[in-house]
This record gives structure tokens, sequence and C-alpha cells, in this order.
């Protein structure tokens, strides 16, 4: 029991240093906490319309891709184990897939490009035409 009580006596002061040195690292919070503002959305522009929709389009080609390459790849390995009616199925199931991607991502993507093109020719015709209620500036007659 002789050890016992200078091995409890150094752990109690080891650990009143150590939280002590805690608090002095750690000040104390504030009580106001901090303001938040939260980011409010901006409506999309045209060119980002424009954007999005080719973004569409790169997407469903590269998923129309894929899924051709996938069906290829399968009916392939159909045709080495000798089982040419799967390798049909399987190369005209990707080709399926691989068409309906690319259909899916050419009309969303065209939808975006249209409507980001009709409201960049909107802002053209529309923005410079403000009915303007202040009179004329008098002209100072000579």
């Amino acid at each position: 029991m002789r050890h016992a009580t200078p091995s409890l006596a150094l752990l109690t002061i080891a650990f009143t240093i150590s939280t002590q040195n805690i608090r002095a690292q750690n000040p104390p919070a504030s009580t106001q906490p901090p303001a938040q503002t939260e980011p409010q959305s901006q409506p999309r522009s045209p060119g980002g319309d424009v954007g999005s929709g080719a973004g569409d389009i790169g997407k469903g080609t590269a998923k129309g891709t894929g899924k051709a390459a996938e069906g290829v790849g399968k009916g392939a390995g159909d045709l080495v184990t000798l089982h040419p009616v799967g390798a049909a199925e399987n190369v005209g199931k990707g080709a399926g897939e691989a068409g309906k991607d690319v259909g899916v991502g050419a009309a969303k993507g065209t939808g975006k490009i249209a409507k980001g093109t009709g409201r960049g020719i909107g802002k053209i015709f529309h923005h410079g035409h403000h009915d303007d209620t202040t009179p004329p500036p008098a002209n100072p007659q000579n």
C-alpha cells in the first residue's frame, strides 16, 4: 500500500494541471451566437440554362455509350462461351438502353438550351424599353 498513495497523488496533480491547460487554451465561448445568413438562391441565368442543357446532353451521351459498351461486352462474352442467342440479346439490350439514355439526355438538354436561348433573346429585346415617367430635360433657347 505504500506505493498506491504517491501514484494516486501524482495522478491527481497531473489531472489538475492538464485541465487547467485546457481551460487556458480554450477561452469561454461568447454568449451571443454568430449571425447566420442563409444564402438566397439566385435564378439561373440564360447562359446557365444553356450550359446546363449542354451538360445534360453530354451526360446522356456518356451514359448511353456506357450502356452500349456494356451490352457489347456481355455479347462478346456470350459469343466466346458459344451462346449466340444470348450475345444478340445483350447487344440489342445495350443498344436499346443506349438509345433511350441518349434520347432522354438530348431531350432534357435541348429543352434547357431552348429555354436559356429564349430568355437571352428576351433580355435583348425587353430590357431597353422601360416606361420613363420623368419629363425630358428642357432645352434652353439662345
